[in-house]
């Protein structure tokens, strides 16, 4: 999967001048458009059209600095329709104007072209699980909340220490199949992992059973699910599972996430220093 993502990158750099086209990038990586999104932005860290951009203006650094054409030239071929647009887009990555960074041969930021390679971290394996599924509901409560990569989401913290112990209760009681119990589910992300994207995030079970008029829910269609276990300190555990699994095993089986909740089961020891979690992804074969 990694030399096909390096072909797909490959071709991404040669038409950098022309309109971003995700799903030929997909067709060359032999993934979904969906799938090819979410492992570059695990991957990366960044977007792909983040980083396309960045590309973008990195190269027009460069012609804006060889001084040769006009700057509107160099803002056209670069994909803005007017100088006021080039201008706001060149100054927000290299921190300085086209036309002061002409006139002053201003030090200039670079994003490198990205390519990626497996690197070898030690002895670990991932075990994993796939589970097939019929569809279901997810049932509870849920909030818009900003995603965090390490430590606590204060605002999960807050949305769930404002949910009624009366409710928890009765949200709990309508579970009736795996994953068991409350959980954590994370859905409807905002185009990448980028920290701060926002998502989805609710505090609900997994059910059959008939939904209360006063709950969320969301139905789920049937498919298989890749399962996977950690135990640790919470919540990094947890997080570095979840980077595990898109950086590591991903780009490792021939598996894709498809369209879906993300649903992580956590139960937290006494004392709240570790945690026993199960991370619920969907998946297709690729």
């Amino acid at each position: 999967m990694l030399d096909r993502l390096n072909q797909a990158m490959d071709h991404l750099e040669q038409r950098l001048d022309r309109p971003l086209d995700v799903p030929e990038l997909a067709r060359i990586a032999c993934v979904s458009e969906h799938h090819f999104r979410r492992l570059f932005s695990a991957l990366a860290g960044v977007p792909l059209s983040e980083y396309v951009r960045r590309r973008r203006l990195t190269l027009a650094g460069a012609d804006v600095l060889a001084g040769r054409e006009s700057l509107l030239d160099v803002a056209v071929r670069w994909g803005y329709g007017s100088n006021e647009a080039f201008a706001r887009a060149f100054r927000s990555v290299h921190g300085v104007g086209p036309a002061e960074a002409r006139r002053t041969g201003a030090v200039l930021r670079s994003q490198p072209r990205m390519s990626f390679r497996l690197v070898v971290e030690g002895s670990t394996s991932m075990d994993y699980r796939i589970v097939t599924k019929d569809a279901f509901r997810l049932v509870g409560v849920k909030a818009r909340v900003p995603l965090v990569h390490e430590g606590m989401n204060p605002h999960i913290v807050a949305f769930v220490k404002g949910i009624d112990p009366t409710t928890v209760r009765r949200i709990e009681a309508l579970s009736d199949q795996e994953p068991h119990g409350i959980v954590n589910v994370s859905d409807d992300l905002a185009g990448s992992r980028e920290e701060g994207a926002e998502l989805d995030y609710w505090h609900g079970v997994v059910t059959g059973a008939e939904v209360p008029d006063d709950l969320d829910s969301l139905p789920v269609e049937a498919g298989d699910w890749a399962v996977f276990r950690s135990t640790g300190a919470f919540p990094q555990a947890l997080q570095y599972l979840w980077r595990d699994v898109f950086t590591q095993w991903f780009p490792s089986n021939p598996y894709e996430i498809r369209p879906g909740p993300e649903i992580s089961r956590v139960r937290i020891a006494e004392g709240g220093g570790t945690a026993d979690a199960e991370l619920w992804i969907p998946v297709r074969r690729a």
